[in-house]
């Protein structure tokens, strides 16, 4: 059960569309999650319980398909030798071998920090809508949702549907950039919908446009946030404040298997050709890793990866134009919620930067790169490996990403003794 014709890393929307154009194509196919279900962060509790139908039949479709192998709760390490990869299960460890690998690895949330950003009771926008979905209860919990962007939207409809009072969403761009971007959305009707049925779900929740946290109170917990709102400052009671300021491509692995990267709307992603294909030798990569833009681009992109890795390219071909379409939303909405000075600003000199090793932003603004960090305080090298720190420091000093050595992940030392599974 370790060699496959397609092997695909992660079983998101893009990883799952992927596996499944691989599979039609007749191909053995595996796909790696870390996670105990799939679905990623967008299909979050399993693609059979989405109300979304392309996600049901996706699942439904794969689960047919007797060539198609999930391992769930799988870690990748690091590649022993070309076309294998290294994981490690919870128990166990193996070596999978591949002759195309498809990386489907998503995104994570962008946390910048400003005063109070570590105290218990601040989490990021996407990671208390997780929790919540996970059952955390958040039934009558007080909570401001802030930064910029749509997620700041479903992570308060998600919060209100279980019983969440959401006292605000702080949202950091401009009206005018909103009001355009609302203009846009005629473009794309789908999301014109989307978006009047969260309205619809949000109906009598403030919603405070071109205003940011600028910082959260507390002692043991989080109790308030200071809100600026245009030239004003309003303090606001809470117990929860859920804050992110975008997503960021997840380009470890990539980047750990020789892909090269660039910079894309403000963000470092994998670099690809028009067949998802990476500057690595029979690796291609599709969704939120190749560029944040959403479900329905990451549907696409996984297609045509999944078919291309196949050799199937000529099938690919009807696809690019509606790719074009959803790139085209993504580069629109990065525009529209560029993050403003102000927000890279609220940092002082005490606020914790890398919360891992406890360093401060005075500690390093003196220095020109992460090789200098890490040197004289250790930024970067705690457990999260630069993960949480990393988009704040590129944002705040420039830095680009460290490189990525192995293991990608935390792993055990067992998983380098022990021989492995073949």
């Amino acid at each position: 059960m370790n060699h496959y014709d397609i092997l695909v890393v992660g079983a998101g929307p893009a990883g799952l569309a992927a596996a499944h154009a691989a599979a039609s194509c007749g191909r053995k196919v595996g796909i790696i999650d870390d996670n105990p279900q799939a679905g990623g962060q967008i299909w979050r509790g399993g693609p059979a319980s989405q109300g979304d139908a392309r996600a049901r039949a996706l699942w439904q479709a794969l689960q047919e398909a007797p060539q198609v192998h999930f391992l769930l709760q799988t870690r990748v390490l690091f590649s022993p030798a070309a076309q294998q990869l290294q994981v490690q299960t919870p128990t166990s460890s193996a070596t999978l071998h591949y002759q195309r690998l498809i990386l489907a690895t998503g995104a994570r949330e962008r946390l910048l920090p400003f005063p109070g950003w570590t105290l218990p009771g601040v989490t990021g926008a996407g990671a208390l809508q997780a929790l919540a979905k996970g059952g955390y209860p958040v039934a009558g919990k007080r909570v401001v949702i802030a930064g910029s962007g749509p997620l700041l939207l479903a992570a308060a409809a998600t919060l209100r549907a279980r019983g969440a009072q959401i006292v605000a969403i702080i949202e950091q761009a401009p009206r005018t950039a909103l009001a355009r971007f609302a203009l846009g959305l005629l473009a794309t009707p789908s999301k014109m919908i989307q978006a009047a049925q969260l309205m619809q779900q949000l109906r009598g929740i403030a919603y405070w446009k071109n205003a940011y946290v600028r910082a959260a109170q507390g002692t043991t917990h989080v109790t308030s946030v200071l809100v600026q709102r245009g030239s004003q400052q309003q303090t606001l009671e809470c117990d929860f404040l859920a804050c992110g300021y975008g997503l960021l491509p997840n380009v470890e692995l990539a980047l750990a298997l020789g892909a090269s990267t660039l910079q894309q709307d403000g963000q470092i992603a994998v670099r690809i050709d028009g067949w998802q294909q990476t500057s690595a030798s029979d690796i291609f990569c599709a969704g939120e890793s190749s560029g944040v833009g959403g479900v329905d681009l990451a549907l696409l992109e996984g297609r045509i990866a999944g078919l291309a890795a196949c050799g199937e390219v000529a099938a690919t071909q009807h696809l690019f134009r509606q790719r074009s379409r959803w790139r085209g939303f993504a580069a629109r909405l990065a525009r529209a919620f560029a993050l403003r000075a102000e927000v890279l600003a609220l940092a002082e000199d005490s606020t914790i930067v890398c919360r891992c090793e406890d360093v401060c932003h005075s500690e390093l603004k003196e220095h020109r790169n992460w090789r200098s960090a890490k040197l004289h305080t250790r930024c970067g090298m705690g457990p999260c490996q630069g993960r949480i720190c990393g988009g704040a420091t590129e944002l705040l000093y420039g830095w680009r990403p460290m490189a990525v050595r192995s293991p990608v992940v935390p792993a055990r030392v067992s998983s380098f003794i022990d021989p492995p599974v073949e």
